[in-house]
């Protein structure tokens, strides 16, 4: 099948070309929406971003199918807004709920769900006023997802060992390193995407010479394993040691497919590269490798997407609560040490990684600078 890919590249982009230029932006032109509100986000959305994802995972391309849920939520959801008259504030909400949702089903973690449609909006900045629509959705989508019988993939750490200064220390450098590899994911991707279309200017020529390159490259070695979901060997980096370049060749299979336009998503390669690089850190690192293998699974996540909170709720979700401390350490240091580079480059910065915030202020502090700046105090 790999050698259809690039015929399906073409048809994806010729397709997009035809009737979804306004909705190729994807996940960013939920983001855009939901900060500027302007538009309804149009139903064909939801049918393009589906098909081109059967399209890409059929013919082997190596993507996700987060970004493809996130996109059908948040276009079906947003066709309720001209129906029940909603505001803008509440559209915006609703689009949130609607990202929760379909995040929340499709990896089966509700909770994560929840949070990520509060979280991914900007760094280091969250909107309170959407927390109960964004908790229902989610825990509404992945019921459903469960009602049809739909089950998800099971990962295990067996042995999580007591925290001690050295583990500590230990998944703080682990943490740096998966927030390395997390921003030159997203630096790389943006970098290729802008290159294609500055040398390429007819859409639909673009994930044609991707999958071109794509199927050569995978001839030339003679395997699939970094091609596709990669679920087999995100298992398998759990239980067993693996080669340590596993990481690198899904990271740059990846950048190839989703660079040259290719529907999908970024999450689910992410985790393969978080889990493929905690396993191969495992030669060097003093931890269980299961441990820094589900440590890395949620962390380069978290730096690719400026997500901390909900990466480190979806590996609660998905290992348990043993291995909740760890891994919370590893997703906050990737955050760090990954700078304002991200997969969605509508992301805003709330507050800065790098500098200070606005110190904390009591009620009477603020009045008394609001009186001083508009000589009368607010009303409640």
């Amino acid at each position: 099948m790999i050698a259809f890919l690039p015929a399906g590249g073409f048809l994806i982009g010729w397709v997009y070309h035809l009737i979804g230029k306004d909705v190729e932006a994807g996940h960013n032109l939920l983001l855009d929406e939901i900060h500027d509100p302007k538009k309804i986000i149009q139903l064909r959305m939801a049918p393009l971003v589906f098909i081109g994802t059967v399209a890409t995972h059929l013919f082997g391309g190596s993507a996700g199918r987060e970004g493809t849920a996130l996109q059908m939520g948040g276009a079906f959801a947003d066709q309720l807004s001209q129906p029940l008259r909603l505001s803008s504030e509440n559209r915006r909400i609703l689009l949130m709920a609607g990202i929760s949702g379909g995040f929340a089903s499709v990896f089966g973690t509700p909770l994560s769900g929840a949070l990520f449609g509060l979280e991914v909006l900007a760094i280091g900045k969250m909107r309170y006023d959407a927390i109960f629509p964004c908790f229902i959705a989610a825990l509404v989508g992945n019921q459903v997802t469960l009602a049809w019988g739909i089950s998800h993939e099971a990962y295990r750490i067996p042995d999580v060992p007591h925290l001690t200064i050295s583990g500590l220390l230990i998944s703080i450098i682990a943490g740096a390193v998966f927030g390395v590899v997390g921003m030159l994911f997203a630096k790389a991707i943006h970098q290729l995407s802008k290159t294609y279309k500055a040398y390429i200017k007819y859409a639909p020529l673009r994930p044609l010479i991707g999958g071109a390159i794509i199927a050569i490259i995978v001839w030339a070695m003679g395997t699939t394993k970094y091609i596709g979901l990669g679920v087999p060997t995100m298992v398998d980096s759990f239980s067993m040691k693996l080669p340590p370049w596993d990481f690198a060749a899904k990271f740059f299979m990846t950048i190839l497919t989703m660079g040259a336009g290719f529907k999908g998503g970024e999450v689910t390669p992410l985790f393969y590269i978080g889990a493929t690089l905690g396993n191969a850190l495992s030669y060097v690192l003093a931890l269980p490798t299961p441990l820094l293998a589900g440590m890395g699974f949620v962390a380069v996540f978290a730096g690719a997407a400026n997500t901390p909170l909900a990466s480190t709720l979806m590996a609660i979700e998905l290992f348990g609560s043993h291995a909740g401390i760890y891994a919370g350490m590893a997703c906050v240091a990737s955050y760090l040490f990954s700078g304002h580079a991200g997969i969605y480059h509508s992301q805003r910065i709330g507050i800065s990684k790098t500098k200070v915030g606005s110190p904390i202020r009591s009620t009477s502090q603020e009045r008394r600078l609001f009186r001083k700046t508009h000589g009368s105090p607010p009303t409640n």
